[in-house]
């Protein structure tokens, strides 16, 4: 039969190929040979060039793992991916300087972020450092973002925060008068900016009088959702009607358990410290006046650790160069507030 032109041009290419294979192979053991006369120690001594060697001839070789010998195939696998890379890298940054490094600030602005806001990720994160006026990459924001393995949760001061504003405590103190008459001071404490919305003085309380001063201590669209309060006798059945019929769910602290109740207890402690333990109070009407005078140095002066130095009513900041500083009188002269007036 006659041979077509096809199959004699696949005789002849499967001669040739055999003769480069033949070649090559005698090439790989020759130099393994070399490798290993040249080696003092039992580990063969590979230099840069013979690992070039072997690179190319896993390129233009498929039978090359047929004949090595003298290390692993995966050895030579990741020859090749070492030489890529350094190629790339001198390619990318030959005649250029590179990707400009990020300063120490930033990095540790990016993982502040990330610890304040649990929830944000690496484009939330970008985006804000792009309204400061950062020109920084979204993968180097992931670069440098805190790694954690849980899933992202709130801080429980977070938590808290977001529901104080439904939280107010209610609480009475006592208060002697000059001719040895204890009266007594029914308080109500919002607990979002330690503000006492409402107080109130009497020689004789009972639960009807408590219950509507409460009612007058919130309009209907300022009631708390909860409402903490000690086991005080005087808040009787009326009392508890008047608060199930404004919908506020009360929290009753246990038996003598003050730090319960934290808040409106430091506030009367704040209250006899720095004003009832100073003053004489004559009757009822005289002990109104003096904590009326207390309570508005209390909202607009009085500054707070927890309120990060503020007052509950905020202190505006005064520039250096406003004015003079003058001294300002509160509670009878008790205490003063200081402020920059122009001259």
């Amino acid at each position: 039969m006659p041979v077509s032109l096809a199959e004699l041009l696949a005789a002849l290419c499967s001669i040739i190929h055999s003769r480069a294979d033949l070649q090559l192979e005698n090439l790989a053991l020759r130099h393994q040979i070399s490798v290993l006369r040249r080696s003092t120690k039992k580990r063969p001594q590979l230099t840069t060039r013979d690992r070039l060697l072997w690179v190319c001839l896993s390129r233009i070789w498929r039978d090359w793992r047929s004949t090595l010998i003298i290390v692993k195939p995966e050895t030579v696998v990741t020859w090749h991916r070492k030489a890529f890379r350094l190629f790339w890298t001198w390619k990318v940054r030959h005649g250029q300087p590179g990707r400009p490094l990020v300063p120490r600030e930033v990095r540790d602005l990016i993982r502040q972020m990330c610890r304040d806001n649990p929830l944000w990720g690496a484009p939330r994160i970008h985006a804000e450092l792009l309204k400061l006026g950062i020109d920084i990459g979204e993968t180097s924001v992931t670069k440098y973002m805190v790694r954690v393995r849980r899933p992202p949760s709130q801080t429980w001061r977070a938590f808290l925060e977001n529901h104080v504003s439904q939280l107010a405590s209610v609480d009475f103190f006592t208060v002697p008068t000059i001719r040895f008459q204890v009266l007594y001071v029914f308080l109500v404490l919002a607990h979002d900016r330690r503000r006492i919305v409402h107080f109130n003085v009497t020689a004789h309380p009972t639960a009807e009088w408590t219950g509507q001063q409460l009612r007058n201590a919130f309009p209907f669209d300022q009631i708390p959702r909860y409402l903490l309060r000690d086991r005080d006798a005087i808040f009787g059945e009326e009392f508890r009607d008047e608060v199930r019929a404004m919908g506020i769910k009360e929290v009753l602290s246990a038996p003598r358990s003050p730090w319960q109740r934290a808040y409106v207890e430091r506030v009367i402690g704040s209250i006899r410290r720095e004003c009832i333990d100073h003053v004489i109070v004559f009757d009822e009407s005289s002990l109104r006046r003096i904590l009326a005078s207390y309570v508005d140095y209390y909202h607009r002066s009085r500054t707070h650790l927890s309120l990060k130095k503020d007052s509950p009513i905020p202190r505006p900041v005064y520039a250096r160069d406003v004015g003079r500083i003058v001294s300002v009188r509160q509670v009878g002269g008790l205490h003063h507030r200081y402020e920059r007036r122009a001259a």
